[in-house]
């Protein structure tokens, strides 16, 4: 069964191994070696990624105690993160916490939740009624990266 609950400060080092495997692991399929290293560089700063996880609160997913998922929904209906353990693909976590996600902003009164999705991920946002405003190239640490702008009017069920 999957769990969902709050961010716990303790989480920060099992989130940043989930983003940093998903990335190195599902991600490269769609991104080159040099574009997932500058995504998810091999030595992060801890503080940088303490004070991030601190600021977006993110929704945690969890399997018999093991962390295997999280997201985050900020008050304005920006999906920052949106990560699941990349040896836990395809068993309902991403669907359980973007149905997580939908009924809290739906709590909150967001009209409209949107999210910059990876190429990797836009599959994914579609089947949950997002679409495409606009296809961007993000540059990080020296490289270009395409993703997009999605979103979705909160009333779509």
């Amino acid at each position: 069964m999957i769990k969902i609950r709050g961010y716990k400060e303790s989480d920060a080092n099992a989130l940043w191994a989930i983003f940093y495997h998903t990335i190195r692991n599902i991600n490269v399929r769609d991104y080159s070696q040099a574009q997932v290293e500058a995504w998810a560089p091999d030595s992060p700063d801890a503080e940088v990624w303490t004070n991030k996880m601190r600021s977006i609160s993110p929704f945690v997913a969890e399997i018999e105690g093991k962390i295997v998922g999280y997201t985050d929904l900020q008050n304005d209906g920006l999906i920052d993160h949106f990560f699941c353990h990349y040896e836990y693909q395809g068993k309902g976590i991403g669907r359980r916490l973007m149905e997580y996600v939908l009924a809290e902003g739906q709590a909150r009164g967001v009209k409209r939740f949107y999210s910059e999705v990876s190429i990797t991920a836009r599959p994914f946002y579609e089947r949950f009624g997002f679409k495409v405003i606009e296809e961007q190239v993000v540059t990080l640490r020296g490289q270009k990266l395409k993703n997009f702008v999605m979103e979705r009017n909160a009333t779509i069920k």
